[in-house]
């Protein structure tokens, strides 16, 4: 397998750019197991192999659990999970697929027992940032299996 084209070569500024939302979101104080867990879910749903592959292994070296993983598309009838990754699961869900009935007023009130308003922003990014990532790698066909744990993290500022 081939990819398409490197957007990283090719327009170093969509990767720049798409990395500052990264920046923001190690920065804001959501966990960043939630994050992970948010892009990976996201990930599965548009089916991007590059992300999946990515998150999975961010996801495993930070500790989490082959059966979490394994049983994410399946979260709403798995005990594994908290009502707080739950909620941020049922969002992600529904800003990524808004295209199929907008994000539902139950999904909305569920998720702000969990957040506040700034975490619901926060969260929101997540779920718009890695939406954009896996539209970036699948249009462009990246070929996943080389990404190392970490390896886009940038280093924590003292």
């Amino acid at each position: 397998m081939e990819a398409r084209f490197n957007y990283v070569k090719s327009a170093p500024g969509v990767f720049k750019a798409m990395l500052g939302l990264g920046e923001y979101l190690q920065e804001c104080g959501l966990e960043e197991s939630l994050i992970n867990l948010v892009h990976f879910r996201a990930s599965q749903i548009n089916g991007c192999a590059y992300c999946l592959d990515m998150h999975s292994k961010d996801l495993r070296a930070a500790g989490e659990t082959e059966q979490r993983l394994y049983s994410l598309e399946a979260w709403r009838e798995c005990p594994y999970y908290t009502d707080r990754e739950r909620a941020a699961l049922a969002w992600t869900e529904a800003v990524t697929l808004v295209a199929d009935g907008r994000v539902p007023d139950e999904v909305y009130e569920n998720v702000r027992q969990h957040f506040s308003e700034k975490e619901l922003a926060d969260l929101t990014l997540a779920v718009v940032a890695i939406n954009g990532w896996n539209r970036l790698n699948i249009a462009a066909r990246i070929v996943p299996g080389d990404y190392k744990p970490g390896q886009f993290r940038l280093p924590k500022t003292a």
